[in-house]
């Protein structure tokens, strides 16, 4: 089952060739689009009050530079993005409108060009400057600017100072010089380009995995403090509600924000940009308020606009969302420009910056050629070839693990969770950049020896029980939203759920999302079509059982993550009856972050 086939053969034929031509196969700055892209269904709905959004970036500023759909819907990169900008500007100011810049958090931990830094350095540094050179007016934090005291550092130093008082920590804090100060700001209050009094807040949902020397508070005690009174104490004529966490549902805190704001002021418009599950959401929790979620890894430009009245006016306000796929035909259509016409000077310094710390981080760097694509949930674990999780738990994984390790020859069984893949791998050089973007966390194996291989065997069974299902329970939604690679949970749920609400399939549209929220009208810019069918792979997946009998002792190896370590150990003690827990020991020194590159190495050499 290649995934090949359902795609056009002679647009990506196209592509390879000019790839080729042009000597790079994922960052070269291309002249026009590598495969045909469908543009957007209509022009956008300016109001007197306009915000475009980002989110959940994670480092994916060089755009989806792949053939296989959808991966040509998000090819746009950072420096397009700064030429849409540039020119929408423009265009808000012939119609005497408001036009600003948000963003929701977590721009590190996903891409090369944050992650790909060479040692000494920290996580998003570089990628971070350019990010600063787009005219943000409003940016907030992310759990993933958390998990590393230095990267928190790096923004409270280095970041926040260069947004002038516009990088919103409203209840995130980090310890410096033995003191707890704000990362950024707690709010801000400024004046529009069309003179309107804005008051602005970035907030961050109840996090508790950061790092030690940071601190997050929760949003219930966020809005007793006396700041946060006082900055309810302005009469703005919109609030600007930023922040790290969905706009509705498990883990989402902005009805209470929104509550607050309502005692004292009843009627003022509120416009709220969340993130952090990776999705395209959109809620109305009163008539005068709207709340977007815009996407991630750039695939997802949002826009909202509202046609402000009296803020004294209990009449609804017509506000409009857009879920932008992130490509320049998308952009090139919304400012009437041409292939020739739409980069700015701007957008073109941006992209060979870009492009240079790319190749300062040996991004391109191959270590292999995938023979064809690998997907994560477009094919059937463990029966298809071009499965994802397959190749992981069946092939790369029992390659890696036991590469240079005394206990190679000891049968084993491992197991894994399948979350830790974060995006597919695609036909052709297996780079640096790849590693990252397929699996980034750095966790460590271990293992616990002489456990009957019947038995091991169990342990999969059981701790997969009732997450074979095609759920998530509201335990763990709430898990999946502080564990590495939970998210991914929460934004495949999200795909598999628009397929079943979304749009019938039209087989004359390209892969993409078909999006169904709770906002009047259609919300996605660029009409596409779903695939057939999605495939969930288990919670847990495992390598190939040992071929030995079922009392033989075999070696039980997994990834030493807190909840997966309890979890088996749970598990193990109901089988056998025997408390294992000082019987786990370190299994090897290659961590999950490196699996992938030495089985490249070893399976896919250039020819």
């Amino acid at each position: 089952m290649i995934k090949a086939g359902l795609f056009t053969l002679v647009p990506i034929l196209s592509f390879l060739h000019s790839a080729q031509a042009c000597g790079d196969h994922h960052h070269a700055k291309r002249a026009l689009p590598s495969v045909p892209l469908t543009p957007p269904t209509r022009p956008l709905e300016w109001g007197d009050f306009n915000v475009i959004h980002t989110t959940d970036t994670h480092g994916w500023l060089l755009g989806h530079q792949e053939p296989s759909f959808p991966e040509p819907n998000y090819s746009g990169d950072l420096g397009d993005l700064a030429s849409f900008i540039e020119h929408m500007k423009k265009i808000a100011d012939k119609k005497g409108v408001d036009l600003l810049l948000v963003d929701s958090g977590d721009l590190h931990d996903g891409a090369g060009l944050s992650d790909g830094f060479p040692p000494g350095d920290v996580d998003g540094h570089e990628s971070d400057k350019f990010l600063l050179q787009l005219p943000y007016d409003v940016m907030t934090i992310g759990n993933h600017e958390l998990y590393n005291y230095s990267v928190t550092y790096d923004m409270y130093k280095n970041f926040a100072p260069k947004l002038n008082g516009r990088y919103l920590t409203s209840n995130v804090d980090i310890e410096v010089d033995g003191k707890r100060v704000s990362v950024g700001s707690r709010w801000t209050k400024f004046k529009t380009a069309k003179n309107r009094t804005v008051v602005a807040l970035g907030v961050l949902f109840n996090f508790n995995a950061n790092d030690k020397g940071t601190f997050v508070q929760s949003v219930t005690d966020m809005i007793k403090e006396s700041w946060f009174k006082d900055a309810l104490k302005e009469n703005p004529d919109v609030f600007l509600l930023t922040g790290h966490m969905p706009v509705q549902g498990q883990g989402s805190e902005w009805e209470a924000i929104r509550q607050e704001i309502r005692k004292s002021h009843p009627t003022t418009p509120v416009l709220i940009f969340g993130g952090h599950t990776h999705i395209r959401d959109c809620v109305q929790l009163d008539g005068r308020s709207m709340s977007l979620e815009s996407g991630r890894y750039m695939d997802t430009i949002g826009w909202m606009s509202a046609k402000l009245d009296a803020k004294t006016s209990t009449k609804n306000i017509t506000f409009t969302r857009r879920y932008l796929d992130n490509n320049r035909i998308t952009y090139e259509y919304h400012t009437n420009t041409t292939e020739k016409s739409f980069d700015t000077t701007l957008g073109q310094n941006i992209t060979t910056g870009m492009h240079a710390v790319a190749k300062a981080f040996d991004l391109d760097d191959s270590v292999g050629i995938a023979p064809h694509d690998f997907n994560y949930d477009l094919a059937p674990y463990p029966d298809a070839e071009d499965s994802l999780v397959r190749l992981f738990a069946r092939e790369a994984m029992p390659y890696a693990l036991t590469y240079n390790n005394t206990r190679a020859s000891i049968p084993n069984f491992m197991i894994v969770n399948s979350e830790l893949l974060r995006y597919d791998i695609f036909q052709g050089p297996f780079t640096k950049n790849d590693q990252l973007t397929t699996l980034p966390y750095v966790d460590a194996f271990a293992y616990i020896a002489d456990v009957p291989a019947g038995a091991a065997q169990k342990v999969l069974t059981t701790i997969n029980g009732a997450r074979a299902r095609r759920g998530l329970t509201a335990r763990e939604l709430e898990e999946a939203l502080h564990i590495a690679g939970g998210v991914e949970l929460i934004h495949r749920q999200w795909v598999r759920d628009m397929i079943v609400e979304g749009q019938p399939r039209k087989d004359n549209l390209t892969l993409g999302y078909v999006t169904t929220d709770s906002c009047p009208g259609v919300g996605d810019d660029t009409l596409h079509k779903q695939p057939d069918q999605i495939f969930t792979p288990p919670r847990y997946v495992s390598s190939k059982p040992p071929t030995v009998n079922d009392t033989a002792p075999i070696d039980l190896v997994f990834v030493d993550f807190p909840r997966i370590r309890r979890e088996i150990l749970q598990a193990l003690k109901t089988i056998v009856g025997k408390d294992y827990t000082e019987s786990v020991k370190s299994y090897t020194d290659v961590t999950s972050d490196k699996i992938l590159g030495m089985y490249a190495k070893h399976a896919w050499q250039s020819q």
